[in-house]
C-alpha cells in the first residue's frame, strides 16, 4: 500500500502537476495540503476521471486539506481538529481506509514568531499531541501525514544557522515534535534514512531548488503497527523542477500488506 502526502498550493491552479504526478506514481492513498479552495471549487470530476474518490474539508484562498483513495472506498472520521470549536482554518482531516486511519494535517506556519500567529500554532500543536495520544491509545493502525512546519533537527534544513529565528525552527517547535513522537510515533523518513539529508520543500526564490536549498517539514508519524510494515520512503523530488508547481514535493511511504 502505497501512502502519499503533497502540499499541492492550490490544487486548481496545479492541477495539471497533480494529476501528472498521480498518473505516474499511481498512489493507494494520498494525503493534501493547502488547497487553497472554497468547499465548492475542489475538482472532484478531475479526481474522479483519475481514478480516485475523495473528501475534502476546503476554505477560501488559504488552508484546506484532502485524502483521495484510489481503490479502496473511505470512512470519514471527522474534518476537524479537536479541542478548538472556534478554530475555523481548515487544517485537518481524518478518515480509514483500508483498516487504517489516516490523519491528514497542515500545521500552522507560525510567522513571524513570536507573535499571535507564533501562539496559534503552539497551541494547534497541543491540540494535535492530545488527539494523537488518543488515536494512540486505540491500538489500531494510524498514519498521521502532511505539512507540519517543522524541521525537527538540524539534518532537516539548509544552513540551520539561518533558521534559528524562523517560527519552523524555533526550539519551542522542535521541542513539541519532539513530545509527539516519543509517545511512540516512527519518523518514517528518518525510521529508514537516520543520516540522510533529505528535503520536502525549496522555497522559489534564489534558485533554492536548483542549489537543493530545502527544508524537511512533510512527515509521517506511523503507529507501532505500520513501522512493522515499512517498506520504503520517498520524496518525488523531481516533481518540484515541473513548469508550475508546488513549492513542495510529493512524499509516499510503502507499506507491505503484511498485517501481522
Amino acid at each position: 500500500m502505497k501512502i502519499a502526502t503533497y502540499n499541492v498550493n492550490g490544487v486548481n491552479g496545479r492541477l495539471p502537476v497533480l494529476l501528472r504526478w498521480l498518473h505516474e506514481t499511481s498512489p493507494d492513498v494520498v494525503c493534501l495540503q493547502e488547497l487553497k479552495a472554497p468547499q465548492e471549487k475542489f475538482p472532484e470530476k478531475a479526481i474522479l476521471d483519475a481514478g480516485y474518490n475523495a473528501i475534502w474539508h476546503g476554505q477560501k484562498s488559504w488552508n484546506g486539506v484532502a485524502i483521495l483513495s484510489r481503490k479502496a472506498n473511505m470512512e470519514e472520521v471527522t474534518r476537524a481538529l479537536p479541542g478548538d470549536p472556534e478554530d475555523s482554518h481548515s487544517r485537518y482531516i481524518e478518515a480509514k481506509v483500508n483498516g487504517i486511519i489516516i490523519g491528514c494535517l497542515y500545521l500552522p506556519n507560525g510567522n513571524p514568531a513570536p507573535g499571535p500567529k507564533f501562539e496559534y500554532k503552539l497551541k494547534w500543536f497541543e491540540r494535535l499531541t492530545v488527539h494523537a495520544a488518543e488515536l494512540f491509545a486505540l491500538d489500531v493502525p494510524v498514519v498521521l501525514a502532511g505539512d507540519y512546519n517543522v524541521m525537527p533537527t538540524d539534518l532537516d534544513v539548509y544552513k540551520p544557522e539561518r533558521w534559528k529565528d524562523d517560527a519552523l525552527f524555533r526550539p519551542e517547535v522542535r521541542q513539541a515534535f519532539k513530545t509527539l513522537v516519543k509517545q511512540g510515533w516512527t519518523d518514517a523518513i528518518r525510521k529508514l534514512y537516520p543520516d540522510e539529508i533529505i528535503y520536502t520543500f525549496w522555497d522559489y526564490f534564489r534558485n533554492a531548488y536548483g542549489r537543493n536549498a530545502g527544508l524537511r517539514i512533510d512527515h509521517f508519524l506511523l503507529s507501532p503497527h505500520l513501522e512493522k510494515r515499512l517498506k520504503s520512503a520517498v520524496v518525488d523530488h523531481h516533481v518540484r523542477g515541473w513548469e508550475k508547481t508546488s513549492d513542495h514535493a510529493p512524499v509516499w511511504i510503502q507499506l507491505s500488506d503484511n498485517k501481522k
